[in-house]
């Protein structure tokens, strides 16, 4: 049986190399059956109904006690420049796929622009299941169609930025925090996201060059493996590929676990001593971090130690708890993979009536809603998650008719706000082996209507 609408690979079928992403390809970055849907409602004339969209998060990944909301910039941005060029419907038209969809559906395609409003808690708001980062409201076509690009942006850099705030409350205000995941993010895209999200949930700096000087920031990293056992080869000692990097970095971060870490530590105290070297840090990548640590410390007792190798906020809290003397750490694998954030894109409105999805595990609130958030003395208490009617809360309108109402937030505002909010939280949500259940009520409001469309037999 084959795959439903499917293309059979063949001879002469088309092996393209995939660039990074450009506004140009906004469009096409869909799954078909968004194409397909629209298609059917164009048919169908349901096209221009308004609809409204919500994407939330039904459950938060083990051991997490809350989210920090992160996309918002790169989904407007691919909002606002959202279009499909005659190339593309001429593709499209050309996978035979599309044979019966009506005309119009072609004439839409043609005239394609986002006309509709978003609602969003700011980027680096702490939010919690089920509670929506943003929604949407737009004509149903509109709304459809932008699911997938919404859902990989902001799952993706909502996933980075709540680790990047975690293994900053675990490893303190004080640390030195770098994002070395380039090289393990899923994608060359992806590791710019990444480095976005990670240094506005709480990190200081990416090696990632190419995502710095994008952000304005100054790109940090240190030196590999492979410059010592170059030189060493060479020259014959760990010692002459110290001295050729600082000859042209002076000061840098050395990395001394190539061969011997103690004994690298050893030679390097004695060209300190020797006024031969000016030493301000060294990096450890590898063996048990919090003995080597130790043992490094006490030979060279003004040197910082940056360690770095498959660290998490579990690592660093464990390395914490023993006391290593380690003042700053490189997150790369573990910070840009791992447990994803399975955010949802739900309809929960459309032409003023609410809708939900009955499912067991998998039901969803009706209507247009809002996240209502108690506070005292600066201290989050509770969030009740209502109705929009029910009066303002912590989704803002951030886009009417397709046009941005502000510009973005900068990367330091956002990270302020992460800051500040992870702090309000109680000690127990923070906790990185959060078991608890959610604390987000229900308005009575919200309870009536999803307990009457409950009733109500399809």
């Amino acid at each position: 049986m084959n795959p439903p609408l499917a293309l059979a690979l063949t001879d002469t079928t088309r092996s393209k190399s995939i660039s990074l992403l450009s506004s140009q390809d906004y469009s096409l970055l869909t799954d078909l059956y968004q194409l397909t849907m629209t298609a059917c409602y164009v048919g169908e004339s349901l096209d221009r109904s308004v609809a409204s969209f919500e994407l939330f998060v039904r459950k938060l990944p083990k051991s997490f006690g809350y989210l920090i909301a992160m996309g918002l910039a790169q989904a407007l941005e691919y909002l606002e420049q959202l279009q499909f060029s005659s190339a593309q419907i001429d593709e499209l038209q050309a996978t035979g796929i599309f044979q019966n969809a009506p005309d119009r559906f072609w004439q839409l395609l043609a005239t394609a622009r986002f006309t509709g409003d978003v609602w969003a808690v700011p980027e680096g708001t702490a939010i919690f299941a089920n509670e929506p980062i943003l929604r949407i409201e737009a004509p149903l076509w509109q709304a459809q169609m932008i699911e997938t690009y919404l859902l990989n942006t902001i799952n993706y850099q909502t996933l980075i930025a709540t680790r990047a705030a975690r293994i900053r409350d675990v490893a303190g205000a004080d640390a030195t925090l770098l994002e070395f995941g380039t090289r393990r993010a899923f994608s060359p895209q992806a590791s710019l996201w990444a480095a976005r999200a990670a240094i506005a949930g709480g990190l200081d700096s990416t090696s990632n060059v190419l995502a710095a000087l994008k952000l304005g920031c100054q790109p940090s990293g240190t030196m590999a493996h492979a410059l010592v056992m170059a030189i060493n080869a060479i020259e014959g000692s760990e010692e002459a590929a110290f001295r050729a990097f600082h000859r042209y970095f002076p000061g840098a971060p050395l990395l001394i676990d190539t061969y011997d870490p103690i004994a690298a530590a050893t030679a390097l105290a004695k060209q300190i001593a020797a006024g031969e070297i000016d030493l301000s840090g060294i990096r450890l990548d590898s063996g048990d971090l919090i003995s080597l640590s130790q043992q490094v410390k006490a030979i060279l007792p003004d040197v910082d130690i940056f360690a770095s190798g498959d660290l998490d906020e579990w690592e660093i809290a464990k390395l914490r708890s023993a006391n290593a003397p380690i003042s700053g750490y490189g997150l790369g694998t573990k910070l840009v993979t791992g447990s994803p954030v399975n955010g949802v894109y739900k309809l929960v409105e459309i032409d003023n009536i609410p809708t939900m999805k009955k499912s067991p595990d998998k039901m969803t609130y009706p209507g247009k809603k809002q996240i209502f958030r108690q506070s005292k003395a600066g201290h989050f208490t509770e969030d009740t998650l209502g109705l929009a009617t029910e009066g303002k809360g912590l989704l803002q309108l951030v886009m009417i008719s397709g046009n941005r109402l502000q510009p973005d937030d900068s990367l330091a505002v956002i990270r302020n706000r992460t800051d500040l909010n992870v702090a309000s939280l109680p000690a127990e949500v923070r906790d990185i082996n959060y078991d608890r259940f959610s604390p987000v009520n229900i308005s009575p409001a919200l309870a009536e209507l999803t307990q009457g469309l409950k009733n109500i037999k399809q």
